[in-house]
């Protein structure tokens, strides 16, 4: 397929803040190195100035996202992933479970449970693009699912499939906290990183319990050996002191400075409405070039499934989409090389193990402004990336 006369141009405008990355995602605006400056490094994580920082951290995250009073709210080590490892290993096993499988993280939650916890499962599972049938969950079942589906772009679009649900719930909201409304009332276990929600560094996840999970902790003995990191309990209950925000083990006080300063900015934005009204505007300036693009479309297949956060894009040129999957990976490569390289966008490939195309990560820390500006960027890219497979011998 030639490339038509008309190709687009270079942009005259760059995004200030090429930064759109789905993990780590983008600093907060205005962010340098000198908001660690008073981290308290070099001491003890059981001092009262450490102490102090983790309990500020953790009050902070309680206000900006609504948690209910009642809830706890502890740091894990390993980040989103141990948090939410924590939580199935400690409280999985005396009912049946249910997995939602619609991207990479809740396939994983469901090998999880079926080949290493070996649990009475069943995996719901649907292709990149679609939610499976939420009308096929049992309210007696435990449930276990990610809100958002970060590699996939697609989130279940509100809590009512949940209402009335008997068993524990434990959601994955790594890519949907601070950025999408989370239905705590509704939630038994919620589990994000610092990295995804705030643009924070990697390597700390944040667990919510309800007093429901709270309850499963202390009436149900799973019999699991259980790594240190992962333990919730002592002496047959919930350790008091890990759920009152005790470190599990040593943190770097460095990523917890990092954390608090991205809390205090989300503060002077206006805290959760601001966050998410942020998100939305950011996506807005997608879904409007993609209504207009012809060679793009979102991965989720309907409106009300897309992801605000993590925008997942594919290919729908004829001529791209008639090509082995292999080089539709690779033309997504070249784009996000070409990007990369001008200096104007990092990280915009697909994940590996979803539809090639794009990934752009829209979430609050990101300015609207920039995905306005990305866009044209997006279109010269591509064109330069087919005009570079034809250079190759690739019949597109």
């Amino acid at each position: 397929m030639p490339l038509p006369a008309n190709a687009p141009q270079k942009p005259p405008r760059a995004p200030e803040r090429p930064w759109f990355s789905s993990g780590p995602t983008s600093k907060r605006p205005g962010w340098s190195v000198e908001a660690l400056r008073d981290a308290p490094v070099g001491r003890s994580n059981r001092s009262k100035a450490t102490v102090g920082r983790l309990n500020q951290a953790l009050d902070l995250t309680r206000s900006i996202l609504q948690i209910p009073e009642d809830y706890r709210v502890l740091m894990m080590p390993g980040s989103d992933t141990g948090a939410f490892e924590a939580a199935m290993w400690n409280l999985l096993g005396p009912r049946k479970v249910q997995l939602l499988a619609f991207e990479s993280f809740g396939q994983l939650w469901a090998d999880d449970a079926v080949k290493h916890l070996k649990l009475d499962a069943e995996v719901l599972d649907a292709p990149y693009g679609q939610l499976p049938d939420l009308s096929r969950i049992d309210p007696k079942a435990d449930l276990v699912f990610p809100w958002n589906g970060t590699t996939s772009g697609v989130r279940v679009p509100d809590g009512d499939f949940l209402k009335g649900h008997d068993g524990l719930v434990l959601c994955d909201a790594t890519s949907a906290a601070f950025c999408m409304e989370l239905p705590w009332a509704s939630l038994d276990v919620a589990t994000f990183s610092f990295q995804k929600a705030l643009g924070g560094e990697a390597g700390i996840g944040v667990l919510v319990l309800s007093p429901r999970a709270v309850e499963r902790l202390n009436t149900f003995d799973s019999g699991r050996p259980m790594p240190k990191v992962l333990r919730l309990k002592a002496k047959g209950h919930a350790d008091e002191k890990i759920l009152g925000g005790d470190a599990i083990n040593t943190f770097s006080f460095l990523v917890i400075e990092d954390y608090l300063d991205a809390l205090r900015w989300a503060i002077r934005e206006g805290g959760l409405e601001a966050l998410m009204a942020r998100c939305d505007r950011a996506f807005a300036e997608i879904e409007e070039w993609v209504g207009r693009t012809a060679w793009v479309d979102f991965v989720a297949e309907r409106p009300e499934w897309r992801s605000n956060t993590s925008v997942c894009l594919k290919f729908i040129d004829p001529a791209v989409t008639a090509l082995p999957p292999e080089l539709q990976a690779k033309l997504a490569s070249k784009v996000g090389a070409i990007l990369e390289a001008e200096g104007v966008a990092y990280d915009v490939v697909g994940y590996r193990n979803a539809p090639p195309g794009l990934r752009v990560w829209c979430g609050c820390t990101v300015d609207p402004d920039d995905v306005a500006a990305l866009t044209g960027w997006l279109d010269w890219a591509y064109a330069e990336a087919l005009a570079a497979l034809q250079a190759d011998g690739v019949g597109v």
